[in-house]
């Protein structure tokens, strides 16, 4: 047995100082005025099958030839509000992660999710495309300026993915509501719609409880100060 968590093997101002930001993030009050929203991308292989799989019977589940067939993939992105339990999954037209596709997200959150928000606190990973410079390679200069002013950015560090709470609901959702294979992107958007709304209907929230506090005695290797 293994498990994946990426952090630092040592001593690492850069990576406590964006971890204490986000951390920061996630311990402030609930506002309405300036909503909390994690973003993260995923991205779900498309696989056909050459046979048919076995129908579900007594005693036996659904079975599926080991092969498969390619069929490319389709990229999402997860647009997540934890304090309020809503999402969005939003897919990209041309299943990539460009700096348009991750434009067209922040529009979606600016504009359809929450128009009436006075700022957006975004908490995203530190990705080289998460900057106002995708809004101006997708918009005229007026429009990215606008969109830009919408966002207060927080990055995870480096090897932190794992502070993205964005990151946690894609897990979630890909193992609940997912299939294993699914042959098209227009199944998976439909997978994706199903998954969205009954997540939000049933107003599914994090309940994220490690603090900076935390991350002084827990990663304590980490900080620089406490090793002298």
């Amino acid at each position: 047995m293994s498990e994946c968590w990426c952090i630092p093997p040592k001593q690492n101002a850069r990576f406590v100082a964006a971890m204490e930001d986000v951390l920061g993030v996630y311990k402030r009050p609930f506002d309405v005025k300036r909503p909390l929203v994690c973003l993260d991308e995923f991205c779900k292989q498309l696989l056909g099958e050459v046979a048919a799989p076995l129908p579900v019977r007594p005693g036996k589940p659904l079975r599926y030839d080991y092969e498969y067939i390619r069929k490319g993939s389709a990229t999402a992105f997860m647009i997540y509000a934890p304090l309020v339990g809503e999402r969005k999954i939003f897919i990209s037209a041309n299943a990539t992660r460009t700096r348009v596709d991750y434009a067209g997200a922040l529009r979606i959150i600016s504009d359809e999710i929450f128009p009436d928000a006075e700022q957006i606190v975004l908490v995203e990973d530190n990705l080289n495309t998460h900057d106002d410079g995708s809004l101006y390679e997708a918009f005229e200069p007026s429009e990215a300026r606008r969109l830009a002013q919408r966002f207060e950015r927080h990055h995870t560090p480096k090897h932190g993915s794992w502070l993205n709470i964005a990151e946690s609901e894609i897990s979630a959702v890909l193992r609940t509501s997912i299939s294993a294979r699914v042959e098209s992107r227009d199944e998976f958007e439909a997978q994706c719609e199903a998954a969205e709304a009954w997540r939000n209907r049933e107003c599914q929230k994090t309940d994220w409880q490690f603090t900076c506090e935390d991350s002084r005695v827990k990663l304590k290797s980490l900080y620089p100060s406490c090793q002298h």
